[in-house]
């Protein structure tokens, strides 16, 4: 290392940076969407707007379940009743239909079903079909159009080069705190590395923390080998797992002999005065009308661990078999709180408009970055035109990628959101249409990039983002009753619709700004022309100077 360590790991830091930042970019926007899954999935159901809001008994909402299930899904392998919250208050039913004889196809997710219902009639919801904000969350680590276990590792490695980025970040810049206070305009490429240290430093512990947390989710994908190593003798690593994590309490084999189930309400009750008043968040039912049915209750605590204790009951006798999860090993511990960290679930509302600030600084920091590098490596090149060289195609390519991604997914994101209402609602497959109208808006933006990645184009694009977002609440308006409007002036509505509302015209404005700032730039003098050409002027300038 003739040059130094901090020059040795600014070229580690660049390249580490650059070569995976456009999947970082889709990382960093779907996992800050995340936050707010339940509140989007909630806006785009705008049927559940007019759904009374007030709490439910929670005996009353079991009891309704349990009706519905026994009327639709009488023989299912399982049940599921996720019980209403605050976030959500619809009740959800789920169900994974009988297994299919021996040499048939069906997975249990292929077999699985999931119906909404109002909680005080036990009536099914009539909502139109969609993803919402789950398809979100799942696209910021399983991707799309793609097996899930493909997905995971590009995703894996994608984040083991981000955390390198950030160490090597904070080594090469030794002014990296003084530098956050500095900002100098105008200034070409010491703008862009003035707004890349300020999104960097600004949420730097938070950058730490969710590159680290979002690889331990996935640690036993990534390094299997200790587990397979210690436990090879023992069952594998299923059976590390049922040690260390036990999740799968009463699965079982059924007997095959009808019994009626027990009544879930009592139970339900039963586990929340052990926990002390906890309010429960699943109930689980294996094997519903057999001799060997089981009842798992599951706890919803607002901790940072991720982990939640359960019980286990007859499901016939009612009786307590046992109570998981609430001594766990030092190990489940641990991971249990690196994952509650990455998901968030304990936050506040207010904490968790934290984190999507942050993870949306995160967004900006990994822009600004790629853009830096376009830019130094313009400066570079224009001077080498001036001298007869040819532009480098390296350089066409990531500026077409950066305009197709930084300014791309915008446009995916609001156009997601512009289906879920325009999509006819007995369309078949209506939730994947919407997803489709995604990367379809995602391509047409990158195509149109790598066909001309200039400053027009890039005001286009952050125009037609802006425009899109911008028109979201204007959309709502005329699509349901329950809008911005009504919430803020007359104080009726929920108001998670009225924050996406909020939150959709500011993201609208920050675009338009972003393009009211180029089009200001393009009408300076000489800023149409290509870099080489403005570089070959001012070459000629400074010879007739001299």
């Amino acid at each position: 290392m003739k040059e130094g360590l901090r020059q040795s790991m600014a070229w580690l830091h660049t390249w580490s940076g650059l070569l995976v930042c456009w999947v970082l970019l889709l990382v960093f926007a779907g996992g800050s969407a995340s936050y707010f899954k339940e509140e989007i999935s909630f806006w785009m159901m705008p049927e559940l707007h007019a759904v009374e809001r007030e709490p439910v008994p929670q005996a009353h909402a079991i009891e309704r379940a349990v009706a519905y299930l026994q009327q639709q899904a009488p023989e299912a392998e399982r049940w599921f009743i996720t019980l209403p919250t605050a976030r959500s208050t619809a009740l959800r039913v789920g169900w994974i239909g009988a297994a299919p004889k021996a040499g048939a196809a069906g997975s249990p997710r292929s077999r699985f079903h999931s119906e909404l219902l109002d909680a005080r009639s036990g009536g099914k919801l009539a909502v139109r079909q969609t993803r919402g904000g789950e398809f979100l969350y799942r696209l910021h680590f399983d991707l799309h159009y793609m097996p899930v276990q493909w997905a995971r590792w590009i995703v894996s490695i994608c984040a083991l080069f981000m955390l390198v980025a950030i160490v090597s970040g904070v080594i090469t810049h030794k002014r990296i705190f003084k530098d956050f206070f500095t900002f100098r305009p105008r200034k070409g490429q010491r703008s862009w590395l003035d707004a890349h240290n300020a999104a960097a430093v600004l949420a730097l512990p938070f950058h730490l923390m969710i590159t680290y947390t979002g690889l331990v989710t996935l640690m036993f994908m990534i390094m299997p080998w200790g587990v397979q190593t210690a436990y090879q003798d023992k069952g594998g690593e299923s059976a590390f797992f049922e040690e260390v994590f036990p999740s799968g309490a009463g699965r079982g084999k059924p007997a095959g002999v009808a019994a009626p189930l027990v009544a879930l309400a009592p139970l339900a009750a039963q586990a929340q005065q052990h926990w002390q008043g906890a309010p429960l968040a699943l109930l689980v039912v294996n094997h519903p009308g057999d001799a060997k049915a089981t009842v798992v209750t599951r706890q919803k605590l607002a901790t940072l661990s991720y982990l939640q204790p359960a019980m286990l009951f007859n499901g016939v006798t009612g009786v307590e078999q046992a109570a998981v999860g609430e001594q766990p090993s030092q190990t489940a511990v641990t991971r249990g709180v690196l994952y509650g960290l990455h998901m968030g679930h304990f936050a506040d509302p207010w904490l968790r408009a934290l984190f999507f600030l942050c993870g949306l600084s995160g967004y900006l920091m990994v822009a600004t970055g790629a853009l830096l590098w376009g830019v130094k490596t313009r400066q570079k090149q224009a001077k080498a035109i001036a001298q007869g060289a040819r532009p480098g195609v390296g350089l066409r390519l990531v500026e077409a990628l950066n305009l197709g991604v930084i300014a791309g997914l915008p446009i995916a994101f609001a156009s997601y959101f512009w289906a879920n209402r325009l999509l006819p609602l007995d369309l078949v497959q209506r939730p994947q249409m919407e997803i489709n109208v995604f990367f379809a808006a995602w391509a047409v933006a990158a195509v149109l990039a790598q066909c001309r990645s200039s400053l027009g184009m890039w005001r286009l694009q952050l125009g037609a983002g802006a425009a899109l977002f911008i028109g979201i609440p204007v959309l709502n308006v005329i699509t349901t009753h329950s809008h911005l409007g009504v919430t803020l002036l007359l104080g009726r509505g929920p108001w998670p619709v009225a924050g996406f509302d909020l939150v959709m015209l500011a993201l609208g404005a920050a675009l338009a700004l972003a393009e009211r700032l180029l089009a200001r730039r393009q009408r300076k003098p000489g800023a149409s022309q290509p870099a080489a050409r403005a570089a070959q002027a001012q070459a000629q300038a400074l010879k007739e100077t001299a």
